[in-house]
């Protein structure tokens, strides 16, 4: 991903920052854009996965929808140039504000997560004289097989309708008239790599289609969600493999002639085009422990803190030193779980080398805050980068 050429580059460039690869994310999303569109596939990008400004215009130039979890998200989709008949308002908890926000800007559908959602937005429609397309967060109880705190279609998460309560929902959809049920939608978690699981989801999708068709109901979207992960352990294998993704949907997933598949990929489609760029304040060598001290910390990457989470972790001043130690790759923040890595084999490092944290497109720069008083984090794109 980097040659020398950037790396003198970088040096030149106050850290921490984040280095966006836009011409990775343009192959990313023609290779994704090309299987979809093989099937008929209709693709919103989940904004909540990195919402800066030139990869959304990059995104939009595609054609993808979007997909939101805010108001906020709503109208900054449409400001990048998403057509709002393509944004979809998904959140467990929209605030009324939000929804107004929404029905103002004429987007495609709201997916709806419980049935007192469903009456609050029936009635904010109606004050407006608007009708509210809508589909239904159904909670499927797939396992999703992935870390727990991004785990959501199961019945002990926050997400979604239960299937106890679909009579009901059908009740409400009859007596709304303020509102168009446009179909059902599901998302069961996030970095799912074990394509399995998509295949119980399929089955689990056709029988609530079934269910909804048997009881007078015409759906014309199956929303299907997201979740495909991508390879952290290997940042350099960049491109998630959409071919066998969008296959299994088409190999198991029952469609009507009138019925569209839509889904919401974020991470897939921007995982790999970031790294954070980093540099060592400080090396502590110890008897137990070596330590490098970044100038990155929890505060510009806080997926390791908050899931665990693995990032490759590459020191960019020294790839042709041989000698070797293993390192806890730290950072700044008081916090112990300030950490991007423990006991990894390192080249030999010092004060000043540049480090990269890979695959960081996703869920780093959108999730990175002041705690500490840190200063806001900053980006840089390749085309700066010569």
């Amino acid at each position: 991903m980097f040659s020398p050429k950037n790396i003198a580059q970088f040096a030149e460039i106050e850290t921490p920052f984040y280095y966006y690869d836009l011409e990775l994310l343009k192959k990313t999303l023609e290779a994704c854009a090309n299987e979809a569109k093989a099937y008929k596939y209709h693709v919103h990008y989940a904004l909540k996965a990195n919402f800066n400004e030139n990869v959304l215009k990059t995104i939009q130039e595609f054609g993808f929808g979007a997909d939101c979890v805010s108001g906020a998200e709503v109208e900054k989709a449409i400001e990048c140039g998403f057509s709002p008949n393509k944004v979809v308002f998904a959140g467990v908890g929209k605030s009324d504000k939000e929804i107004n926000k929404a029905l103002d800007l004429d987007i495609f559908a709201f997916n709806v997560e419980s049935v007192q959602e469903l009456e609050v937005i029936n009635e904010l429609a109606k004050a407006k004289s608007k009708i509210a397309q809508v589909a239904l967060r159904i909670n499927p109880n797939v396992d999703a097989h992935t870390h727990a705190n991004i785990t959501t279609g199961l019945d002990e998460n926050k997400f979604g309708i239960n299937s106890w309560d679909l009579p009901l929902c059908a009740s409400v959809l009859r007596n709304s008239e303020n509102i168009k049920f446009l179909g059902i939608h599901f998302h069961i978690g996030s970095q799912i790599t074990n394509l399995e699981v998509f295949k119980h989801l399929c089955i689990k999708v056709n029988e609530f289609s079934a269910w909804f068709e048997e009881r007078g109901f015409t759906l014309k979207v199956l929303n299907v969600g997201g979740g495909l992960g991508i390879d952290y352990m290997n940042p350099n294998n960049q491109i998630p493999d959409f071919k066998e993704y969008f296959k299994i949907f088409a190999e198991f997933l029952n469609v009507g002639p009138h019925q569209e598949v839509h889904f919401e990929l974020g991470r897939a489609l921007v995982g790999q085009c970031a790294s954070l760029i980093s540099r060592v304040l400080y090396v502590k060598l110890g008897r137990k422990k070596n330590f490098i001290i970044l100038d990155a910390g929890m505060t510009e990457l806080m997926r390791p803190a908050l899931y665990q989470a693995y990032h490759q972790v590459e020191n960019l001043t020294r790839i042709d030193v041989e000698k070797t130690v293993k390192y806890d790759v730290v950072g700044p923040i008081c916090e112990s779980t300030d950490s991007f890595g423990k006991e990894i084999l390192l080249a030999e490092t010092q004060r000043g080398d540049l480090f990269a944290i890979r695959s960081t497109g996703a869920y780093g720069e959108v999730m990175a805050s002041n705690y500490n008083l840190r200063p806001s984090i900053v980006h840089v794109y390749d085309n700066e980068v010569k």
